[in-house]
């Protein structure tokens, strides 16, 4: 028997990922039409005898959630079950913390995933993967190739090219150390929890050195990148594997789009029925279109590439819309054009105006270029990225909005350029 474990994070990450993150939990924003999560599980299914799916997170549990959950469990047929951390104990803290959660039912091994990762979740490969490499109680970490200049943003993975064991592990290295990153999604069996319990007793007897503030929190707050896989490293115990299919962090809402353009291209062998296509009497789509049935628009419109239009949305005549995300029932009307950007909850463009954002992609002609997670300002200026428009945000007609973040409830009267409007 196996179970999955998503870590969702919770409201004190995700910074960057506002405005948006202020009107829903960042890993229930919908990529591609779904929540963020939503495509995690439709993995996890996939596997044979995987029976549970646990999330682990430090959001206070509330109707979306609730909602997103009793939803899915309907849908895909499958145990779907939150636990609250008291406090952010970090990646491998939260899942010490509910080992007993996990452990129950006694599975031979579960996954762990990040939930802000995108991926093609080759997780019956990695499964073949562990079977075939090392002991039976070895742990395996999915990896990915980037650029020498890019790798010091992530994990790095030194390997043994034989046996693709983990010989070195160092967290955002200062220096270049390895090509290969850690993908953030791992394949664990119960001998994991010695491990972290190893480094939880240390933490344990440190705290008993210093000055008493909360010492059990703290020994708690484990993280599996430098605390556990740069000791497992070398021993034997820990592999990694490559995979050749896609994958990105979703850590800004310029990498958002850049997701939902992934999966949306994944669509074609996994989902082929979400996405749109020229039918008469709609809209003229071109490339790859996700539009929700609840959607209303007109038949001169033109959408895609890249595009995704959530539920309740309204569209006008002759709408321009490209690589951007349509959030519920906002109001493009006639002639506006909207190319790079995300277009918040209940907004409302007016006629004829355009909004505009520069897009954050990975260098097209480096096969193993991720996307950079742009800090928001550079030098004192905003960083040029995609547009942002909170929820509730009403654009003039004719009006021009280009590289700008308007947080919601804003009525504007006039154009901005790199701006960010409170």
């Amino acid at each position: 028997m196996l179970k999955a474990v998503i870590l969702i994070g919770g409201p004190q990450k995700g910074t960057r990922f506002r405005p948006l993150s202020f009107e829903v939990p960042k890993p229930l924003f919908p990529v591609a039409g779904v929540p963020m999560l939503q495509h995690h599980i439709e993995a996890c299914v996939k596997v044979p005898n995987l029976k549970e799916i646990l999330l682990i997170g430090f959001y206070q549990p509330n109707e979306e959630l609730n909602r997103f959950l009793f939803n899915a469990q309907q849908e895909f047929k499958i145990s779907i079950r939150y636990l609250q951390e008291y406090a952010a104990l970090s990646t491998g803290g939260g899942i010490y913390h509910f080992r007993d959660q996990i452990l129950s039912g006694s599975p031979e091994a579960f996954f762990v995933m990040n939930a802000d990762v995108c991926a093609a979740f080759p997780l019956t490969e990695m499964l073949s993967f562990q079977k075939e490499h090392g002991e039976p109680n070895s742990f395996v970490i999915l990896g990915t190739t980037a650029n020498r200049k890019q790798s010091l943003n992530y994990g790095c993975i030194v390997e043994n090219e034989n046996t693709n064991e983990v010989l070195h592990y160092v967290e955002k290295p200062s220096t270049f150390v390895s090509d290969i990153i850690n993908c953030g999604i791992y394949l664990f069996n119960p001998e994991i929890f010695q491990h972290i319990g190893a480094v939880f007793q240390k933490n344990q007897q440190d705290m008993l050195l210093e000055e008493p503030t909360n010492g059990w929190h703290r020994a708690e707050v484990i993280r599996l990148e430098q605390d556990i896989f740069t000791a497992l490293a070398g021993q034997g115990k820990l592999y990694v594997y490559k995979t050749l299919g896609f994958w990105s962090q979703i850590k800004s809402a310029g990498s958002a789009i850049y997701a939902s353009r992934l999966y949306l291209n994944q669509y074609h062998t996994t989902h082929p029925e979400r996405l749109a296509s020229n039918k008469e009497g709609g809209p003229k789509i071109s490339g790859n279109v996700y539009i929700h049935p609840t959607a209303n628009i007109d038949p001169t419109a033109m959408l895609g590439p890249n595009v995704s239009i959530g539920t309740g949305v309204t569209i006008g005549a002759g709408v321009r819309v490209r690589e951007s995300i349509i959030l519920h029932g906002a109001n493009l009307q006639d002639h506006c054009c909207v190319l790079n950007s995300i277009v918040g909850w209940e907004s409302t463009i007016g006629k004829w105006a355009r909004v505009e954002g520069t897009p954050s992609d990975p260098n097209p002609n480096d096969p193993f270029a991720k996307i950079d997670s742009e800090t928001l300002f550079r030098e004192g200026k905003l960083t040029p990225s995609i547009t942002i428009l909170g929820c509730n945000v009403t654009i003039p007609s004719e009006v021009i909005i280009l590289n700008s973040i308007v947080l919601p409830h804003k009525d504007l009267n006039r154009g901005f350029k790199n701006q960010i409007i409170l």
